[in-house]
């Protein structure tokens, strides 16, 4: 028998390189791999994956729900920022042209 083949590739989650290369751009530090705003990065970059792909699976609830809890736990994080840095907030939705 032939191993069965897939015709798409899933690109649900973030390869190892990218989110590398988000850290690299995000980080405060060099010892910084989880601040909100490597943290809000990475959310961002899986969001707009999640969005693309629920484009073209209209019918994907469940992956509907996992990214309306990704959107909410960047929200959180934005909050975060916005009452701990306000500056670095600006900063973070311009980076990322994100609308308030």
């Amino acid at each position: 028998m032939q191993p069965v083949r897939l015709r798409r590739k899933l690109f649900m989650s973030i390869t190892k390189e990218k989110k590398t290369s988000l850290i690299g751009d995000f980080r405060q530090n060099d010892a910084d791999t989880g601040s909100a705003q490597v943290q809000i990065a990475v959310l961002s970059h899986r969001i707009s994956q999640l969005t693309e792909h629920l484009k073209s699976h209209l019918k994907d609830h469940a992956g509907r729900r996992g990214l309306l809890m990704l959107v909410s736990r960047r929200r959180r994080l934005l909050d975060f920022l916005r009452a701990t840095d306000h500056k670095s907030y600006l900063d973070m939705l311009k980076r990322l042209e994100l609308r308030k």
